[in-house]
């Protein structure tokens, strides 16, 4: 039961982290949801929208902090 305490302790730093840089670096962030790759699909009255690459650098961001935090346990 203590390693499913400690992930979720993990999990809520991280969530609490990443509230903080949107919270203050939000407006320098903006780039996020327009790099080259992402799909956007606009018509008269529909806009589809797939952001493939933000995707992509969001996972392996995700999959190096978890990496440090396996490394460093």
């Amino acid at each position: 039961m203590e390693k499913i305490g400690l992930k979720i302790i993990s999990v809520g730093i991280i969530l609490i982290i990443a509230g903080i840089i949107i919270y203050f670096f939000g407006n320098k962030l903006r780039f996020l949801g327009k790099l080259p790759g992402d799909i956007q699909i606009k018509t008269d009255n529909l806009q589809i929208y797939f952001p493939v690459v933000t995707m992509i650098l969001v996972s392996i961001l995700l999959s190096f902090i978890i990496w440090l935090f396996n490394k460093f346990k």
